[in-house]
């Protein structure tokens, strides 16, 4: 007979692995639904929620009137859509697909890309940006005569607009100096990128529920951070001037058959400036579509070698060393040998004048002059050429201006105190050739030599919301004396010769100023090496115009001008550079309020 096969203790260590177990079992399920709530919550939560930064309104552009919207922020449409609910009926789906890209007028290529999101299988896709209300309320019809109101839809969102138009066509105003407003929400090149915080404002940041598509449920959402909204900005620009400029110009650009034509008018005493301007522009309405060549705004960001100009920085540089006065006597020898015969430089017609006065140097931009006098700064190149560049220094050459405007450029300036300069370099600086600089250095700069002295920061903002923007204060870098001495040779170089007098002179107001033309280095030319542009050059004015001193100062560049003939030492072009300085400074000082009152003389005639 067997025996029993049950035991107690058995049993009882059976009970004892049940009872161990389930404690476990128990104990884990504790740990998990207790110790571990908050983290499974929490990714729970991550599952369901979603966190969501809102962009503020952006803050409005205005001139400086406060009135003239330059740039604004408006509500516009987003066609959006959940492909994967559209329902199994091909020919109503292509029926819908047809009468939306109608509606959108969309070119063959953005028609495929159009039909290929609305009909996959995606459970969210955006199918156009910046719609208008009428466009939207076209598309709304389409989308319910077709029933699909529950798979296309259309929701508001905000879009920059720069209501103003260019001076040129397909241009709106001042859109280089603007700049643009990206898809995301970033402002991108001048007013835009450089004030991006302070338009842009702070977002709104919220925690929202997902949808069953994956979308976030604004309407129902926990508010964590209510933002701030972007502040308004007032410029220094005047919308009506900023138009005339665009205007001159394209009309200039056109005429000379130029690569680009720019023009900047500043106040030189306060460093407002009241309108910059460069062709050809874009229209910042349609940046997508734009060359991003465009974007960049070349008042503050070409450089390049200004000519003839930068005499005016020798006449400063001689005239603080003592070396030269107004009515020194200079030997024009029409050529110069340089370094024991290894260089030579000519005046632009290669005739020499014989000796003259320094004053009469510049007016006829006697380039073999102005080398004597520079390299007559000091006994040695070395040293003439150490005070030169620190004249350029003193005005601001070969840095930022400073110009609350994104992008801007450093220029180009040799230091010979890193490299030695020979004596041709010290002739090249004399006039302009071996520097690169930007428009609105040439205009700050002489700004700096007619205001009496003080090297001013310009700037394009006035005011911040409704809190004025105080001016950098500037420093003294010229003496009175030899800033109206400057002034008076400007004066004397447009009132002596005829050519310039002719084009140049305004009746009623003072005005002076200094023409530059500069051949062009091309590193294309001769295979590679390098040489000069053939029948280019780079045409500059820089001058001012005041009622009985100087009110405002204008700076114009046009860039790789053709010449209507090509001759030794005449260059003329349709629209010569002081001629456009003079069309420029007509409608400015009409513009801005600055009618004649005297006349025509400077009150620094006589210092």
């Amino acid at each position: 007979m067997l025996g029993r096969t049950d035991s107690r203790r058995r049993l009882l260590v059976v009970l004892l692995v049940f009872v161990v177990t389930g404690s476990g079992l128990v104990a884990r399920l504790a740990w998990w639904q207790v110790a571990q709530q908050p983290m499974l919550a929490a990714r729970a939560q991550d599952q369901t929620l979603t966190q969501v930064s809102i962009p503020s309104r952006r803050g409005t552009v205005y001139d400086r009137s406060g009135t003239v919207v330059l740039a604004t922020t408006v509500d516009r449409y987003m066609l959006e859509a959940n492909p994967n609910l559209l329902g199994p009926d091909a020919a109503a789906r292509t029926r819908l697909t047809t009468d939306l890209i109608g509606i959108l007028g969309l070119v063959p290529a953005d028609a495929a890309v159009f039909s290929q999101k609305l009909n996959s299988n995606r459970p969210y896709v955006i199918l156009a940006h910046d719609l208008d209300q009428a466009t939207a309320d076209r598309l709304q019809a389409a989308i319910t005569a077709e029933g699909a109101g529950n798979e296309v839809d259309l929701a508001t969102e905000a879009a920059r607009v720069e209501p103003q138009v260019g001076g040129a066509p397909k241009t709106s105003l001042a859109a280089q100096l603007l700049g643009f407003v990206n898809r995301d929400g970033v402002g991108q090149y001048g007013i835009e990128q450089y004030y991006q915080d302070t338009l842009a404002g702070r977002p709104k940041v919220v925690l929202a529920a997902r949808s069953i598509n994956g979308r976030a449920l604004i309407d129902t959402a926990q508010v964590i951070d209510p933002g701030a909204p972007g502040q308004d900005i007032t410029l220094t620009i005047d919308d009506s001037l900023q138009l005339g400029v665009e205007q001159e110009v394209m009309a200039a650009a056109v005429a000379d058959s130029a690569v680009s034509v720019s023009a900047v008018v500043i106040d030189p005493k306060t460093g407002q400036v009241y309108a910059e301007a460069s062709y050809p522009s874009y229209d910042a309405n349609n940046y997508a579509q734009t060359p991003s060549s465009r974007f960049v705004d070349p008042v503050i960001s070409a450089t390049y070698e200004p000519g003839s100009v930068f005499k005016m920085l020798t006449a400063l540089a001689a005239l603080q060393q003592g070396t030269i006065t107004p009515t020194s006597i200079v030997n024009d020898s029409g050529s110069l040998s340089l370094d024991h015969g290894a260089a030579r430089i000519y005046d632009s017609d290669k005739r020499p004048m014989g000796r003259i006065t320094f004053e009469k140097v510049l007016a006829f931009s006697r380039n073999v002059g102005a080398a004597r006098v520079a390299l007559g700064l000091a006994s040695t190149t070395n040293r003439a050429a150490s005070i030169l560049k620190a004249t350029w220094d003193k005005l601001g050459i070969g840095r930022p201006t400073g110009i609350d405007l994104a992008g801007e450029a450093r220029g180009t300036v040799h230091d010979p105190a890193i490299q030695p300069w020979h004596q041709v370099d010290v002739a090249n600086g004399a006039f302009g050739q071996g520097v690169a600089v930007t428009v609105i250095q040439l205009a700050t700069a002489y700004a700096a030599m007619v205001n009496g002295g003080t090297l001013v920061t310009p700037h394009v903002v006035a005011a911040i919301g409704n809190q004025p923007v105080a001016p950098t204060p500037g420093a003294q870098v010229i003496s009175p004396t030899i800033a109206a001495t400057l002034t008076n040779l400007m004066s004397y170089v447009i009132h002596t010769v005829p050519w310039y007098a002719a084009k140049t002179l305004v009746k009623g107001y003072v005005i002076g100023g200094k023409t530059g033309t500069a051949q062009i280095w091309d590193q294309r030319q001769n295979h590679g090496h390098g040489g000069w542009m053939p029948n280019r050059f780079n045409n500059t004015f820089v001058g001012y115009i005041g009622r009985n001193a100087p009110d405002l100062v204008i700076a114009v560049e046009i860039h790789e001008g053709k010449p209507l003939v090509i001759k030794q030492g005449d260059l003329p072009l349709a629209v010569e550079s002081y001629e456009l300085f003079r069309r420029i400074a007509t409608d400015a000082m009409t513009t801005l309020d600055l009618h004649p009152t005297g006349s025509g003389t400077p009150t620094s005639q006589n210092p």
